[in-house]
C-alpha cells in the first residue's frame, strides 16, 4: 500500500499531516505535482515532478495507483479514475469519494461548470479551515488503522 497525493493544490497543512503519517506508519507517501516540491528527508516520502500540461499530474497519479492504495485529491475526475483502479480516495477536507457517491459528484461538478460557463457566480468552495484539516487527519488515522500493513518490530 502507498499513499499518492495530487500535490499541486494540496494545502501545506495536509502535506504535513501526511509526512507525519508516513514516518509513523512507514508507508510511502508520494507527492505528484507540476512543480518541484520540498519534502522532508525520509525514505517514506517521495515527490515526482511531471511536465507542465493539462492533467499531467492527475494522469501520473492514476498510472501509479493500484488496488488498495490511498489517493489524496480534491479533483473529482481524478478521484473517479483512481476508484476505477481500486484505490481508496480521500479529499483534503476529509471526505471520502466512493463508488456509491462518485457519479453524483461528477454530475454536480458538471452542473456547476455549466452554470459558471453561462456567467452565473457559483461562489466556489468555502475557504479551507482548521476544522477541515482536523477532519482529514481523523479520517486518515482511521483508514491507516484499518488498512496499514503491520510494521516490522
Amino acid at each position: 500500500m502507498q499513499i499518492l497525493v495530487d500535490a499541486d493544490a494540496c494545502p501545506v497543512v495536509i502535506k504535513d499531516i501526511l509526512f507525519r503519517a508516513a514516518r509513523r506508519t512507514e508507508i510511502v507517501v508520494t507527492l505528484v505535482a507540476n512543480q518541484a516540491l520540498r519534502t522532508p528527508p525520509s525514505p517514506f516520502i517521495k515527490s515526482i515532478q511531471v511536465p507542465a500540461g493539462f492533467d499531467a499530474a492527475d494522469a501520473r497519479v492514476v498510472e501509479l495507483a493500484a488496488a488498495g492504495d490511498l489517493v489524496i485529491t480534491a479533483d473529482i475526475p481524478l478521484a473517479a479514475a483512481a476508484l476505477e483502479r481500486g484505490a481508496h480516495v480521500l479529499d483534503t477536507r476529509g471526505n471520502w469519494f466512493t463508488r456509491e457517491n462518485i457519479q453524483e459528484r461528477l454530475t454536480m461538478r458538471d452542473v456547476m461548470e455549466q452554470l459558471r460557463n453561462s456567467g452565473i457566480d457559483t461562489g466556489g468552495p468555502a475557504p479551507f479551515s482548521a476544522r477541515d484539516s482536523k477532519t482529514f487527519a481523523s479520517q486518515l488515522d482511521r483508514f491507516l488503522a484499518r488498512h496499514a500493513p503491520p510494521r516490522n518490530a
